[in-house]
């Protein structure tokens, strides 16, 4: 059989520069290149020749640590967010304890930090998640994309084409904020196949104590530790500021907010339509809740899926965790209700050619030991770039790695294949961008969730496994855990810079 070739067009995502501020360091790491130079300088002024000596242990500290990493990040980095850490730790910051008596603020949720001011409104069914500190209002609808590699490979790449259709117009609007892409996977029940076995036995007046029903009821039971479910989200942000005419149009204050993510949310809901794509339903407020107390608490799921649909979601009350910490000499994880987390930014894509659909090893990625299916929150933050902007950005990127090369070059060093990398791809988004596609600053974050810190090791190395498949490549965020987790725990479509 012969594809089209049109179809087997790979998918080709960006390539993020390397080349920093100056020479592929970041501001940081010049800072503290300044430090060591100011440093130098003063104790030459001040004791001569013999002042080299005098202060190498403090130059040399400093040039040294600014042309180091530890993980992935730059030294100054890494050490400034353990210093924060730290200081957190100190002030009783990184650990957080919900106590259901004690009074709270009117409108606040039991969230850590600043994420305690958000609100969740109701209007007319849907959820409109509003952010008080950089006046955005969210709406979340869960998509219906059931057996997407189960499609030919025409069907998938129209699929993805129309939806790039979709993502496309949102760099030519004003007020378009964020748009969230999220994934999530974690353990289910299998209660529709219970119900639909008790039918049958009750309709066929077959002995719940017969060899078949025992065998039929051990079988469900072995099998419902391999049941998981596959959501899937899209978080419209809008920016509120920027959309402050229309607003005061439609009357101004909180109706006009309502109102405001109403129409933007059926505006999102046609564009999806059109694309094919099926918007499953818009989450009500106690939908939103679920999310994040499921993030929290995933022993908690099997309640909240059995639920009667008159009683479906959670109250926002419940939205936060009733305990959350991160552990003193632990950087990398955090600890919750019943779940213990890691989360990490996703800064490698595919360098090669990839088909559409590539994500799937992660999507579906299992545990290395057991085959369980790792519980894991995927999400990807587009913030959207005018063209204006973006064309000014490659601009000012393309002055930095001439100036990179320029010092190259006196140095006597030639540039390497990396280099060359980062000249073509801005070259390749200037064409994009000139041929009307929009741009997207993107970051992408995964959580990872398990019982205890041993399952969370073999899930992060299951994970891992399945990342180097998809040719992509993640590290921890070390020090920044809590953050980390609420960007994908909580659908506001936030990120973190």
């Amino acid at each position: 059989m012969t594809i089209n070739s049109d179809y087997a067009r790979p998918v080709r995502l960006p390539r993020r520069s390397r080349q920093g501020v100056v020479m592929g360091m970041d501001p940081w790491q010049l800072t503290f290149l300044a430090i060591a130079a100011l440093v130098l300088l003063l104790f030459v002024n001040r004791f001569g020749p013999l002042g080299l000596l005098y202060g190498a242990p403090l130059y040399l500290g400093f040039g040294v640590t600014a042309l180091t990493s530890l993980r992935g990040v730059s030294t100054p980095r890494m050490a400034a967010l353990w210093m924060m850490k730290k200081l957190r730790s100190r002030t009783g910051a990184t650990t957080h304890t919900f106590r259901p008596e004690r009074p709270e603020l009117a409108g606040t949720l039991n969230l850590p930090g600043i994420r305690a001011s958000l609100q969740l409104w109701d209007v007319n069914g849907l959820a409109a998640v509003y952010n008080p500190h950089d006046r955005s209002v969210s709406v979340v609808a869960e998509l219906e994309v059931q057996g997407f590699l189960m499609h030919d490979l025409p069907e998938r790449f129209d699929l993805a084409e129309q939806f790039d259709r979709v993502l496309g117009p949102f760099t030519q609007r004003p007020g378009m904020k964020r748009v969230t892409l999220q994934e999530r996977t974690l353990p289910t029940t299998i209660r529709a196949a219970r119900d639909h076995y008790d039918t049958v036995r009750r309709v066929r007046n077959i002995a719940a104590d017969s060899p078949v029903a025992r065998n039929y009821q051990e079988v469900m039971d072995q099998s419902e530790r391999f049941e998981v479910a596959h959501r899937n989200y899209v978080i419209l942000t809008l920016d509120l500021v920027a959309l402050g005419s229309q607003l005061k149009a439609l009357g101004g204050g909180k109706d006009a907010i309502l109102a405001l993510a109403q129409i933007e949310s059926g505006n999102l809901a046609d564009a999806l339509t059109a694309a094919k794509i099926t918007v499953r339903r818009w989450l009500t407020v106690r939908d939103v809740a679920a999310l994040g107390r499921l993030a929290f608490d995933p022993e908690f799921a099997p309640i909240v899926q059995n639920r009667p649909d008159q009683l479906a979601g959670v109250d926002p009350v419940a939205i936060g965790p009733m305990f959350l910490d991160e552990p003193k000499g632990r950087n990398g994880i955090v600890v919750t209700d019943s779940g213990v987390h890691t989360t990490m930014w996703v800064h490698e894509w595919p360098r090669s050619d990839s088909p559409v659909g590539f994500l799937s090893p992660v999507v579906f990625a299992r545990h290395p030991n057991t085959g369980e299916a790792i519980t894991h929150i995927l999400s990807i933050v587009l913030t959207p770039v005018p063209v204006s902007k973006a064309l000014k950005r490659i601009r000012d990127e393309k002055k930095v790695w001439r100036g990179n090369e320029s010092l190259r070059a006196k140095r006597g060093a030639d540039g390497s294949a990396a280099d060359a990398a980062d000249w073509r791809a801005l070259e390749q988004q200037e064409q994009e961008i000139a041929n009307g596609h929009g741009e997207f600053q993107y970051g992408a974050y995964l959580t990872i969730t398990a019982s205890d810190e041993e399952r969370l090791d073999q899930a992060v190395a299951g994970m891992r496994n399945a990342l180097s498949r998809a040719g992509m490549e993640a590290q921890i965020l070390y020090c920044q855990q809590a953050e980390a987790l609420m960007v994908n725990a909580i659908p506001v479509g936030l990120g973190i810079k």
